[in-house]
């Protein structure tokens, strides 16, 4: 029987790029023949609740992928298995054809992927598999408190973590090719049809530039042009003051690094109060993903504060549906959760002001909240997403106080005075002005008749929330 060379194959994930990657270029420093491989998982997405306008951007960015990773002589194979469990099925006849015998992959942090991760080890025994930290820009345990452990508190994370980023500054290493295919494995590759996965492409999101030089440049442009500005427009969603870069970052088409990097290349590293403020932005998304590694339970729909089981929530579905829709009668959450529906994409400062609303006005259970918005977000990242909301509904790492209830009215005042952006997204109001607008139902002879009644009293929710707050906190103490 002839020899069959070694072959090597990097599994991507979260990491849909060629640059600043660990696991290609550890497998490119080999210099063995390498192919590449993902693996579309339908039904496992399903019910992580992945967005269907995330997973268009995931195939519209595969395909780009291949282009990049074909100049580098690395044939990309796409998979299709509908179950993580069943993952090993799909690897193991492209191993055994093509004689793979190491496979490189980056860490993903959920608890699902990392059982995952763990089992197909157990899986396929003859495969060396090695995997890498390359979510953060600090691996997670590189960073902790005086006692050894992860921080809880974001302040003294940022502050342990800027130390250590500027101690180690980092680079980027140079892509190099790979060593080209042989003919009889180019020929083993054919065995295993393209999965045509262009059919299923639904172009929701076509708004989104996926080459990778459309991505960076986008991201440069943010860096060079408005980064400085971030502090003074970050706040106002009428306003394009923030990078949108977040959806590149979760499906990793970019990394954090390369953002940073950049950031402080156009600031001749003397990052103004902007780019500090936008850099602590990038700072919060790494600490969430150091407390999924740290706390698995966080991926097991549980909250990091104990009190949260006490909570009595209400769980209304007729006001869920209400707030999904964007029909609560408040206009600057009826008009943020009409751009979430419409676009995948929503202002941060609005996901703080529907996800309190939800929270502390509806009493809604913040896990309703966190899978919609997973189930419609362009840049669905678990870790910020749900970091984001045990922050809002305060039973998370480091979040919000409990008394802390955002008044929709004056939130909406304060950040979309003019109305601008309430008028774009409900043009039913556009014949509002003033305090009218932001509450329109204060004077129902003014109101449109095409827009809804409020559905609660924020004044008599904000107390009731106080006392359901005190009294899961006091059962907790009790416990």
């Amino acid at each position: 029987m002839a020899y069959k060379p070694t072959m090597q194959c990097v599994w991507f994930r979260h990491d849909l790029r060629v640059a600043d990657n660990k696991a290609l270029s550890s497998a490119l420093a080999n210099q063995a023949p390498t192919i590449a491989v993902y693996i579309i998982s339908e039904s496992q997405w399903q019910q992580h609740h992945k967005s269907t306008i995330q997973i268009d951007l995931i195939k519209r960015r595969l395909i780009e992928l291949k282009k990049e990773l074909s100049e580098l002589n690395i044939p990309l194979l796409i998979l299709s298995c509908p179950w993580f469990k069943d993952i090993h099925l799909s690897l193991k006849p492209v191993f055994n054809d093509l004689n793979v015998s190491h496979l490189f992959a980056n860490k993903e942090y959920e608890a699902n992927e990392l059982d995952r991760d763990h089992k197909l080890t157990d899986l396929l025994p003859n495969i060396h598999c090695t995997f890498y930290d390359d979510k953060c820009t600090i691996t997670p345990g590189k960073i902790l408190n005086k006692t050894q452990q992860p921080y809880k508190v974001f302040t003294p994370f940022k502050k342990a973590w800027r130390e250590y980023f500027y101690q180690h500054f980092p680079t980027i290493e140079k892509v190099t090719a790979s060593v080209q295919l042989s003919t009889p494995q180019l020929n083993s590759l054919l065995r295993y049809s393209e999965n045509d996965f262009t059919n299923s492409m639904s172009n929701e999101s076509k708004a989104w530039s996926v080459s990778n030089k459309a991505i960076l440049n986008n991201m440069r442009q943010f860096c060079r042009e408005k980064s400085q500005h971030y502090h003074e427009q970050r706040d106002y969603p009428a306003i394009e003051g923030t990078s949108q870069v977040s959806p590149y970052l979760a499906i990793g088409a970019i990394s954090a690094k390369q953002c940073i990097m950049r950031l402080h290349l156009e600031a001749n590293n003397q990052l103004t109060q902007g780019q500090e403020i936008w850099l602590d932005e990038i700072i919060w998304r790494e600490f969430y993903t150091h407390l999924l590694h740290f706390y698995p339970l966080l991926s097991k729909n549980q909250a990091f504060l104990s009190f949260d089981k006490y909570i009595q929530w209400n769980n209304d579905r007729n006001k869920f549906d209400q707030w999904c829709k964007g029909e609560t009668g408040f206009p600057i959450v009826d008009a943020a959760m009409k751009q979430l529906n419409n676009t995948g994409w929503m202002h941060n400062r609005l996901r703080m002001i529907t996800a309190s609303f939800l929270v502390k006005d509806l009493h809604i259970d913040w896990r309703w909240g966190e899978q919609y918005f997973m189930s419609k977000l362009i840049d669905g990242d678990f870790a910020s997403n749900n970091g984001g909301w045990q922050w809002c509904a305060s039973v998370g790492c480091d979040s919000t106080p409990y008394f802390r209830i955002f008044n929709p009215t004056t939130q909406s005042e304060r950040f979309d005075n003019n109305g601008t952006f309430i008028k774009y997204w409900l043009p039913e109001l556009t014949i509002l002005t003033g305090k009218l607008l932001h509450q329109p139902n204060s004077k129902p002879l003014l109101t449109p008749d095409n827009y809804v009644e409020p559905i609660i009293e924020h004044a008599v929710q904000r107390l009731k929330t106080l006392e359901i707050y005190k009294n899961a906190k006091a059962q907790d103490v009790a416990s």
